[in-house]
């Protein structure tokens, strides 16, 4: 079992529980007895190419406590796609620091990178372990139940359309439809989390347009015209991500980051929610408003769950325990051990870095309605228990008054 120093870095878009994961490595290095110091990498692995490492021992529970209620990356990250050229200099870098153990928090872009580090310093000669921890709002990576920072983002998806949908229906003698959009680029876990603000079948939201459904736009409208008529207005959740049959973005995008993954609503686009917008004012001539809240998802610490924020601090601990243990090449998943009817419960375990690199998990069918328009009972029962409970408002008594 490899003794030396540690090195972890967050990669990728933020959530508002990744610094809580952080948290739980630097509590776990802290007691470690294999682990010597721990750094932390300035700008994920930007960091270690230019020799810009933090010290992060001596920090002690107190403060740890205060950076899992901390939104957004606390170390900074990065999206650098790694090249040939970028290995020998990084291993050169581990080595000044007798790097032994390599922790990153990300997405599946990130659970790649540690795969190619480690395997390229292996490879040369130096051995050093390397866990990844889940993290994404997508909820897309594979081989976990679901991610850290999924279930605060789904709750602010949920109250977003529990609030806003009832500015929606009150509103409705001025705007007759609103569209929110959500990230996500290819999974719909998001943009389904909003059905869990649904009570009645009036509540918002009536239509949900997720990516594992090809965009069907007669029957879009067909849907838009059908609720509009029975509620008097319109409720649509997107995933940024959906696309036309043909695999095109409805959002007309060209853009790609690094990674070649199309950058959706980026500058030089539009968003999926405004070519929404266009086509039902087009159509109907009805006035409306579309939604975009992008980043805010992905680090509203005011909407976090505390489970959400609990598992994600225990995801971090169990990445050092694992490399403690002499455990590499994997990525921490949580395992939802409860069964169905009983209170949630989770453990945690894992999967090798090579099966979740650059794959992609996306909603099961039984999770999507069949007119691939809405959510089944089996999502609901699967996202509840991580949103939890939403607020209850009142509601005034709306039957016209008599003289």
């Amino acid at each position: 079992m490899l003794k030396g120093n540690a090195l972890a870095g967050q990669s990728g878009g933020p959530t508002s529980v990744i610094n809580s994961t952080l948290a739980g490595i630097i509590e776990g290095a802290r007691r470690s007895k294999r682990i010597g110091r721990l750094f932390g990498m300035r700008f994920g692995i930007e960091g270690v190419l230019g020799n810009h490492l933090l010290d992060l021992d001596g920090y002690d529970r107190a403060a740890t406590k205060k950076l899992q209620l901390t939104p957004s990356s606390a170390l900074g990250s990065s999206r650098l796609k790694l090249q040939e050229e970028h290995f020998e200099p990084i291993l050169k870098r581990l080595k000044k620091y007798n790097i032994r153990h390599f922790f990153m928090i990300g997405g599946n872009d990130t659970m790649d990178t540690i795969h190619r580090v480690v395997e390229y310093a292996n490879n040369s000669g130096y051995e050093m372990s390397g866990v990844g921890v889940s993290k994404t709002v997508d909820n897309d990576l594979f081989g976990t139940d679901h991610t850290p920072g999924y279930a605060s983002a789904a709750r602010y998806v949920a109250l977003s359309i529990q609030q806003g949908g009832r500015l929606a229906r009150d509103m409705q003698r001025v705007d007759q439809f609103a569209v929110f959009q959500t990230v996500g680029r290819s999974a719909g876990w998001l943009p389904a989390a909003a059905a869990c603000a649904k009570k009645n079948a009036a509540d918002p939201p009536h239509i949900i347009l997720m990516p594992e459904v090809a965009f069907d736009r007669v029957k879009f409208l067909a849907a838009v015209e059908k609720a509009q008529k029975k509620f008097g207005f319109v409720s649509i959740v997107c995933g940024e991500g959906i696309t036309n049959a043909d695999g095109s973005p409805v959002s007309a995008s060209g853009t790609q980051d690094r990674f070649g993954n199309v950058e959706f609503g980026a500058m030089g686009g539009t968003s999926a929610a405004m070519m929404l917008h266009r086509m039902i004012s087009d159509e109907f001539g009805w006035r409306g408003e579309f939604q975009v809240t992008e980043s805010l998802q992905m680090c509203a610490a005011d909407r976090a769950v505390k489970l959400d924020i609990d598992e994600a601090f225990g995801c971090g601990k169990e990445a050092v325990r694992l490399a403690e243990n002499g455990t590499s090449g994997v990525m921490v998943t949580i395992d939802r051990v409860s069964k169905r009817g009983e209170p949630y419960a989770s453990d945690f375990g894992t999967i090798p870095l090579g099966e979740v690199a650059n794959a992609e998990r996306p909603m099961p069918q039984n999770f999507i309605s069949k007119d691939g328009l809405f959510v089944t009972k089996a999502f609901l029962d699967y996202a509840n228990p991580l949103i939890g409970e939403l607020p209850e408002f009142f509601d005034l008594d709306l039957k016209k008054a008599k003289p």
